[in-house]
């Protein structure tokens, strides 16, 4: 490895899972010092024994403001500062648009959006004190809607909550330019994660709308392959990329 995080401070929400979980042992492995964030202590705990880096973790709601200012809170006083922001957390709740509960509909919300401002609001104000940084979220090619999901299941929350996040990083990536803060967002196709992977397995093999035969590149991603992207946008190599969502979704 390069070393293209070499002694940046990096925290990573969602960490405990799926691409979460790829990306924390990518960034230790192109040397970061690692804070890494997730409401799972036990996946956090094994994560976290197995990278070779500075690693603290930090178990909490970070849909809660309580929660993401402690996350960053702790990342300062574990490393004094932050270099590089991951919003991975983030959910989908299947449900026809005329049967969607609202319930249902602002947990979605909460889940993509509402720790999305908080972590970077509380991020931001880090990486402002220390001169600079770069802010990586999570959209998703469901933004434009996921046929898959929208035919078999229904995805409207997520795919609004996806599309929100493109629009949020739009307008914060002008707000924190004049503070030398990037921010971008990566948009996932269907990844092959411990979770979801099964799901986009088994429509692969039984449903004419499958994943597989709707991605141009006629195959799921990987968490490693989506892990990259965000390593890119992380580090110095992507220095005059601002306010972009990057497509990692086989051509779709």
């Amino acid at each position: 490895m390069s070393g293209r995080l070499a002694g940046k401070v990096a925290v990573v929400t969602g960490a405990a899972n799926g691409i979460g979980r790829a990306v924390a042992e990518r960034f230790a492995a192109e040397g970061a010092r690692l804070v890494l964030g997730d409401i799972e202590g036990d996946a956090l705990v094994t994560l976290a024994a197995g990278l070779e880096a500075e690693t603290a973790t930090f178990v909490g709601d970070l849909t809660e403001e309580a929660g993401a200012e402690a996350l960053m809170a702790a990342a300062v006083a574990r490393f004094e500062g932050i270099d590089v922001l991951v919003a991975n957390l983030g959910g989908s709740r299947p449900g026809k648009v005329w049967d969607l509960p609202v319930e249902t509909w602002d947990e979605v919300m909460r889940l993509n959006l509402r720790s999305l401002f908080l972590c970077t609001k509380h991020a931001a104000r880090a990486m402002m004190a220390g001169g600079g940084g770069a802010i990586v979220c999570l959209s998703s090619g469901a933004r434009e809607g996921t046929p898959w999901s929208a035919f078999y299941a229904g995805a409207s929350a997520y795919s609004a909550a996806k599309a929100g996040v493109h629009g949020f990083l739009r307008d914060v990536a002008m707000e924190l330019a004049e503070h030398d803060i990037r921010i971008n967002a990566v948009g996932p196709g269907p990844i092959d994660t411990e979770r979801v992977g099964p799901g986009l397995r088994k429509l692969n093999e039984t449903v004419a709308k499958s994943p597989d035969f709707m991605t141009p590149m006629g195959r799921l991603g990987t968490p490693e392959e989506v892990a990259n992207a965000i390593l890119f946008l992380a580090s110095d190599e992507a220095s005059y990329v601002t306010g972009h969502t990057l497509a990692v979704a086989g051509g779709r």
